[in-house]
């Protein structure tokens, strides 16, 4: 065997050993998003289990505001939807887009649900909606770390396909890139939800 052969079969080994590497990473970091998501995944639920039960103990002070109540678990049960669809396929661009729009409406409900607390002091009373309101605080900071975490690890992947030469390897098996979790655009949207009870 001649050494220009040698060489050459050596060379073709570091291809095939590259590529291998590549496409690994490439499939590691997109379980890292699916990971990252989960972790969102299980604080919106923990948040999604709170708020029926702070509309309920709501509901004895706001028997006349049933609109604004029924509101809040209506977009409840829509991010609730769009939850599951981002679960079943995490990184999917069009899901995840939808999931952050579910949320705002969600933020937005909830808002009003605790916007009508400063008109009704005994509401803002409650020992029960205290402790539910400083609940459902704790489970939106925690899912705003999840998020960074998400969105930390959608930035790597989407970095890694799409930088050369890995980038060959991403078009050949699909690795298509993964959409972030970003706010509305909307100023009025992207007030924080303030919970003051």
């Amino acid at each position: 065997m001649s050494l220009q052969m040698m060489v050459m079969m050596a060379l073709a080994a570091l291809l095939v050993f590259w590529a291998v590497g590549a496409y690994n990473r490439l499939v590691r970091l997109k379980n890292t998003i699916a990971n990252a998501f989960g972790q969102i995944d299980v604080q919106l639920k923990r948040r999604y289990d709170l708020i029926p039960n702070l509309v309920e103990a709501a509901r004895k002070y706001l028997a006349h505001e049933k609109d604004t109540l029924e509101a809040v678990i209506a977009a409840r049960n829509q991010a609730r939807s769009a939850s599951e669809k981002v679960a079943s396929r995490p990184g999917r661009a069009e899901s995840v887009v939808a999931l952050a729009a579910a949320e705002q409406a969600l933020a937005g409900s909830l808002g009003q649900l605790f916007a009508l607390s400063e008109a009704y002091p005994e509401l803002k009373a409650d020992q029960t909606i205290r402790e539910l309101s400083e609940e459902l605080t704790s489970t939106e900071n925690k899912v705003g770390f999840a998020r960074q975490a998400y969105n930390d690890a959608v930035l790597d992947y989407n970095n890694a396909q799409a930088q050369f030469p890995a980038l060959l390897i991403a078009r050949l098996f699909s690795f298509a890139p993964s959409q972030v979790l970003r706010a509305t655009e909307s100023a009025a949207e992207r007030q924080a939800v303030r919970i003051q009870l």
